[in-house]
């Protein structure tokens, strides 16, 4: 039989197989997980593909069906639909890959520049002897100085070290410089490493990178520790103040987590965390605070004021980053204070901060900051919407993790057909998940706009408290118990959309704008990531514009981090662009209330 290649992009696999092959087996096959939630009959509309190059076969009548008539034209196909008759190219849309993988590709940006803040050198010093009895440090100045580097500093954590350093490598080394600066010595042949870290009020995310090269060796991502002290900022804010060393406390542990990521991160590559010589840490405000060490009493009462706006480099090891000796860390400006330096890092990476057009900058999160730019105007506001779209405070809630539901249909009002992360046996909810699910209750009518349950509904079961149905009954899950959506689930991701909705028409209503003069929403975030746009439009979290309009990003936060690791000109972007944004206080706006209270209805 002949045999036809099928290449798979952004995730970048390619696989061979004989012609005719269905694209969701050829899929499969490849290791690329597509979103199926019917399972490959034909009947979700899910596992949508667009021919780049090659030919398929002709498009069926469920196709034409479920895809209208501009999208086939267009080259978009069901993959369960369609079958490979020549060498294809396919693009996969975010929408139709599952949130593992989805993350994998997410938060892609257009590269910065190479202009690292710390470059290295490579040195060799000569020997002491009995005629040449100079000090360590004079050799390696003398050194640097052959090398064209004129006053040079060096940092007393260098000094501790270098010595047995330079004697142990046989007095030649990778010097890492930091302008005149030295950042620390390393062994020849050994990159500079930076890392770039995200900190999120309930997850984390690191990348190590090759400073050298620009290349990104590794990332990670972990729950942020200090979830433990309370799942929001407020509840944190409030822990620092009611304990003498609730402050410290809350620091140390995003510190050690950071220093934990990146051991992990350079085992993985063979590497070590002495290796790392500069790095970008960006969060919101009240993150960034806590992991400076800085007071964040201020920030729980209004006027919300910020201890620091400005940027700033400090040395790691005055933190207790266990860096090398002499490794900086960078932080961008925060705008206020519920706007901090992740969200400048997200406009920096999407670039809309250049742009001509009218563009909304969505991060959602536990705390979700919105920009919106308009006629050379960025006006910028942050929404209390909790982590229910975490998974927090739903009964069946969950983290994205295996066995987790992220896709449902509800057809004919009661047919419930759902897809689970690495198609594991469904354990509860993640924010997509919970999202879909008020989404499609809404669709088969067995909620109302207000978010209540209809009596009399087959799916719904009233007890004395609430309403609510049943997604999985206890035998087919993976820990025995029944898996629901309640009137309060339903409930907490109307507060949450309704915050978020409410800051988005304030920030149209200040720029004299409406949803028709929007260009393009940018959505960002892990819930941004991969939630379904059509889901979000249902309930009313986005405004009812072309699904075109609309680019998912990823955690583009993190991004805007690493590319201000290798470029110190990105740096300088980000602290003008920082000074240009407005920022709304909602709760002091005279239209807040009102638009929260339109925005809880579905």
């Amino acid at each position: 039989m002949e045999k036809v290649s099928v290449d798979f992009e952004p995730i970048g696999r390619r696989i061979s197989l004989q012609r005719g092959a269905n694209l969701l087996a050829a899929a499969q096959e490849a290791g690329v997980r597509l979103v199926s939630i019917c399972g490959g009959i034909g009947s979700c509309g899910e596992c949508v593909v667009r021919l780049e190059k090659g030919q398929l076969s002709p498009p069926t009548i469920v196709e034409a069906d479920l895809l209208t008539q501009s999208r086939l034209a267009a080259g978009y196909r069901l993959a369960c639909q369609a079958q490979a008759l020549s060498d294809v190219k396919l693009d996969i849309p975010p929408e139709s890959l599952t949130a593992p993988q989805r993350l994998q590709i997410e938060g892609q940006t257009n590269e910065a520049e190479l202009q690292p803040a710390v470059l290295a050198v490579e040195v060799e010093l000569e020997r002491p002897d009995i005629g040449d009895p100079r000090a360590d440090s004079m050799r390696i100045l003398d050194a640097l100085r052959n090398r064209g580097y004129q006053n040079v500093q060096l940092p007393l954590a260098v000094m501790q070290d270098f010595s047995n350093r330079m004697r142990a490598q046989g007095w030649v080394a990778r010097i890492a410089m930091r302008g005149a600066e030295v950042a620390g010595v390393l062994p020849i042949g050994s990159p500079i490493l930076g890392l770039a870290v995200d900190i999120g009020t309930t997850k984390m995310a690191a990348y190590l990178v090759d400073l050298s090269t620009g290349k990104t060796l590794s990332k990670r991502g972990e729950m942020n520790p200090q979830t433990g002290y309370g799942e929001d900022v407020i509840s944190r804010i409030e822990y620092a103040n009611r304990n003498p060393e609730g402050r410290a406390i809350l620091q140390s542990k995003v510190v050690q987590a950071i220093n934990w990521m990146a051991e992990e991160l350079c085992r993985e590559v063979g590497e070590s965390p002495g290796q790392i010589v500069d790095s970008v840490v960006v969060g919101n405000t009240v993150m960034h605070h806590l992991f400076c060490g800085l007071p964040v009493q201020q920030l729980g009462v209004s006027p919300y004021v910020p201890a620091v706006s400005e940027s700033l480099e400090i040395a790691a090891h005055q933190i207790g980053l266990e860096f090398a000796p002499a490794a900086n860390a960078y932080l961008p400006p925060n705008i206020a204070g519920y706007v901090g330096a992740d969200h400048v890092a997200m406009l920096l990476a999407t670039e809309i901060w250049e742009t001509d057009k009218v563009v909304v900058a969505i991060d959602i999160g536990t705390n979700t900051e919105i920009t919106l730019a308009a006629g050379g105007r960025m006006l910028s506001c942050s929404c209390a919407s909790g982590p229910a779209f975490e998974g927090a405070h739903i009964r069946d809630g969950m983290r994205a993790a295996p066995g987790a539901i992220e896709r449902i249909q509800i057809r004919d009002s009661q047919d419930i057909f759902l897809q689970t992360i690495d198609n594991q046996p469904p354990v509860g909810l993640c924010g997509s998940g919970i999202l879909d699910a008020v989404a499609e209750l809404l669709n088969g009518q067995i909620i109302d706009s207000s978010g209540r349950f209809i009596h009399g509904h087959p799916l719904v079961r009233l007890n004395e408290n609430e309403g609510g149905i049943v997604l999985v009954q206890a035998p087919e899950t993976g820990h025995g118990r029944d898996i629901s959506v309640t009137h309060k689930d339903v409930n907490e991701i109307q507060l949450a959309k309704a915050a978020i909705r409410a800051g988005l028409e304030i920030l149209l209503l200040e720029a004299g704008l409406t949803h028709e003069d929007i260009d393009e929403i940018v959505v960002a975030g892990a819930l941004g990531s991969y939630l379904s746009v059509g889901s979000a439009k249902r309930i009313g979290l986005f405004p009812p514009i072309p699904d075109d309009l609309y680019r998912q990003v990823g955690n583009a936060a993190g991004m805007g981090a690493k590319q201000m690791l290798l470029s110190t000109h990105r740096r300088e972007v980000a602290e003008e662009m920082s000074r240009r944004i407005e920022y709304v206080e909602l709760t002091a706006h005279g239209e807040f209330t009102k638009a929260f209270m339109q925005a809880m209805y579905l």
